[in-house]
């Protein structure tokens, strides 16, 4: 288990990623399987379930976690956030003070508990300053109803501006092997504050995990056909890293996404993993992660593959 920062709230290193779980852009997905997995992340020991007031159109996420850890609340860490919610299908950002407090009670009931764990802005509102958000959440956390506060898809400069009204415990980017934009800024300045860091794609949107062959056909369903990373040159220079990964992978006796996670695991001001998953068996293998470690000679090949992988194309097409 490991920290958030500041607090002494214990959470696995590895989380359960819930937007995935409603279906909205992975395709396949069902309420019992994914109220399956919600069970698996459970018994695998995974304690950490991440998700968010519009991860659903109706709040399907926090209402499945709500329905799984009914019983077992005061075993269950959960994180969830405000300020987007849907309109029109369409994702509005709302990061206004009465939005942030409406919709966290509004995420109480839906998860059936008197507390959040943890509560993100999920990102900032151009419309709203973010200090005015912050104080939003000084409220909720005055008034105990959340334990611990996180902003997710900030800019260094936005962190240091949340900051002058309320320092978060917890900030939240994408990060992985080939997308590792915060080490640069944002990663130091949580090192040198002392606020945890949980990142989500962890495993590029699946394309880490080593499961999509170089002859992948995309269902027309799959909205990652729209990134550059999975396409044309980018795509094939991705295969021949991920080809690097399996060697490696073989040699461990795990799983490709087992090493992708846990180098990201490893990486100096990492706390936690999110790792979406739609199945039992996703979240069964991500979890068996944190029962080993790589080694620094591993970590160094690794590494050298990244490198010789270069930069990628990760904007995503219009």
């Amino acid at each position: 288990m490991r920290l958030i920062a500041r607090t002494e709230i214990q959470i696995s290193p590895v989380a359960m990623g819930c937007w995935p779980i409603v279906g909205i852009t992975s395709i396949n997905v069902t309420k019992q399987q994914s109220l399956e997995t919600l069970r698996a992340a459970l018994d695998r020991g995974i304690n950490f379930f991440d998700t968010a007031y519009c991860y659903g159109y109706e709040g399907e996420s926090e209402r499945m976690i709500g329905r799984v850890v009914a019983d077992k609340r005061d075993q269950i860490v959960i994180a969830s956030k405000g300020g987007i919610h849907w309109q029109d299908r369409q994702q509005v950002k709302d990061g206004r003070p009465e939005t942030i407090k409406r919709e966290c009670e509004e995420s109480l009931q839906r998860l059936g508990t008197d507390f959040i764990d943890l509560h993100y802005l999920h990102a900032p509102d151009p419309q709203v300053p973010v200090t005015e958000s912050a104080g939003a959440f000084q409220e909720l956390l005055d008034a105990g109803k959340i334990r611990s506060v996180g902003v997710s898809n900030f800019t260094l400069e936005q962190l240091q501006e949340f900051s002058t009204v309320l320092l978060p415990n917890v900030y939240q980017p994408h990060y992985n092997m080939l997308q590792r934009e915060i080490e640069t800024d944002r990663l130091p300045w949580c090192l040198e504050k002392d606020v945890s860091v949980m990142v989500y794609w962890p495993l590029m949107k699946g394309l880490l995990a080593g499961k999509l062959k170089r002859d992948h056909q995309f269902d027309p369903r799959d909205g990652r056909q729209k990134y550059p990373m999975f396409q044309g040159e980018e795509w094939e220079k991705n295969q021949d890293f991920v080809d690097e990964l399996r060697e490696i992978a073989a040699e461990t006796g795990h799983s490709v996404a087992q090493v992708v996670i846990n180098w990201t695991l490893q990486r100096p001001g990492i706390t936690a993993a999110l790792c979406g998953a739609k199945r039992p068996e996703q979240i069964i293998d991500n979890a068996q992660t944190m029962s080993w470690e790589l080694t620094n000679e591993q970590i160094t090949r690794i590494d050298d593959a990244i490198r010789d992988r270069g930069p990628i194309v990760s904007k995503a097409a219009v």
